[in-house]
């Protein structure tokens, strides 16, 4: 099958473009999992927060669009679980499950399996869906990231929104923006070949 034929079948995610083998589905969940540990090392620290800004929620929601939802679901897992047990990919460097931060590392779990169903139903097609997916998919790890925060840190709910909400909404907006132009162009740019 062409890969143009493939772009306009409904229900197909990037990966899908690829010739189908338990080899290649190895290799994506690993390369998701590699690629989530390498944009977490791109970790600014935000004055006041325990939360730094990185690349991994980016990196997670674009290896859940672009793999679907299994696949993205089980690079993250594999992400989180080796960071557990010490692999040192976690925001600068970090490992373990005693981070109060650790909570948005579940988020990124479910929001990857969430915005690759979205996925595989067209949202990464267009640049507005696009945005929509996004945003939902920052929505639900915010929805794990911030509770847990609070209970971790001994903060208060306004306390946990003020510091892992606030400062990083400017950041998800321009996340949000370059995944509306990466994932639907390359859409464009299969779909021509």
């Amino acid at each position: 099958m062409s890969t143009a034929t493939a772009a306009a079948r409904p229900g197909v995610v990037l990966a899908d473009l690829l010739p189908a083998s338990r080899v290649r589905d190895a290799a994506l969940v690993l390369g998701g999992a590699a690629l989530t540990g390498l944009a977490a090392q791109l970790s600014v620290p935000v004055p006041g927060s325990p939360v730094p800004v990185t690349g991994q929620t980016f990196a997670a929601l674009l290896v859940g669009t672009a793999l679907g939802a299994r696949r993205g679901f089980l690079s993250l897992a594999l992400y989180a679980v080796a960071g557990v047990v010490g692999v040192p990919w976690f925001a600068g460097g970090t490992s373990g499950s005693g981070a109060v931060s650790f909570g948005y590392v579940i988020g990124m779990l479910l929001a990857s399996a969430a915005v690759g169903a979205l996925a595989r139903r067209g949202t990464d097609r267009s640049p507005l869906r696009m945005a929509g997916t996004m945003i939902l998919g920052e929505a639900i790890i915010y929805a794990v990231g911030v509770p847990y925060l609070a209970l971790a840190a001994d903060m208060s709910a306004s306390q946990a929104i003020s510091l892992g909400l606030t400062p990083f909404l400017v950041g998800d907006a321009v996340k949000a923006a370059l995944a509306m132009g990466v994932l639907p162009t390359a859409w464009k740019f299969v779909s021509k070949r």
